[in-house]
This record gives structure tokens, sequence and C-alpha cells, in this order.
């Protein structure tokens, strides 16, 4: 697990905070956190590589397409610190629309998933 240093300055991005918001109780198709957030490819990879280096999150490949998560292993390690920026996340006046899109782009992609494109 990563030094807390490290895991501090990861959440001390507001990108990276609207990442972890989408982010709390669904595994998300990186294509999905670009819609979702309007950010380019690059800014998208660059934020979950950090957030990903410092343990918070964690990725899986599924054909030429990323899923993300919360980390397991961060919110067993430390779980006052998850809770605390699980409420961070929920407390940001971004979280509420980011999570209206999200779920308006899956419902208009309900029938073809990210690894079937």
């Amino acid at each position: 697990m990563s030094d807390p240093e490290t895991i501090f300055k990861a959440c001390g991005d507001t990108t990276r905070l609207r990442i972890l918001a989408l982010l709390q109780g669904n595994e998300l198709c990186v294509c999905e956190i670009e819609a979702a957030l309007s950010l380019s490819q690059p800014n998208a990879s660059r934020s979950l590589t950090i957030l990903k280096n410092a343990g918070i999150i964690q990725s899986r490949k599924q054909a030429q397409w990323a899923y993300y998560k919360i980390s397991d292993e961060f919110a067993a390690w430390n779980p006052e610190l998850s809770r605390a920026l699980e409420k961070i996340c929920a407390g940001l006046s971004t979280t509420n629309t980011d999570k209206a899109l999200l779920h308006k782009l899956r419902e208009m992609h309900a029938k073809t998933k990210c690894d079937e494109s």
C-alpha cells in the first residue's frame, strides 16, 4: 500500500476525486469514465494511473478495454480513510451531475458493452 503522502497527493485533484465519486460502488470501463466526465483519453489515463499507483483503485483488462474500481485492498487497509474519501466524493458539487450523466450514457448504450464495440 502507498504511503499517506502519495494517497493524499492522488486525492488532491478535482478530476481524480470526480473519478473516485463515479467509482463508488461501480466498476467502470475507461470509456464510461471519459464520457461521463468529458475527459480526453490522455487526461483520463493520467488520472487513473495516479490513482492506481497510489493503490486507491485497481483495474482489470477485458479485450482492449480496461475496467476500474475502488481497490479492495485499499478499503481493507484503512476503512476509515476509505469511508472519509467516499464522503468527500459524495459531497462534491459535481457528483450528482456526473452520476446522472453516467446513468444516462449507460441507458443509451445498454445494448452495447465496451468490449463488444
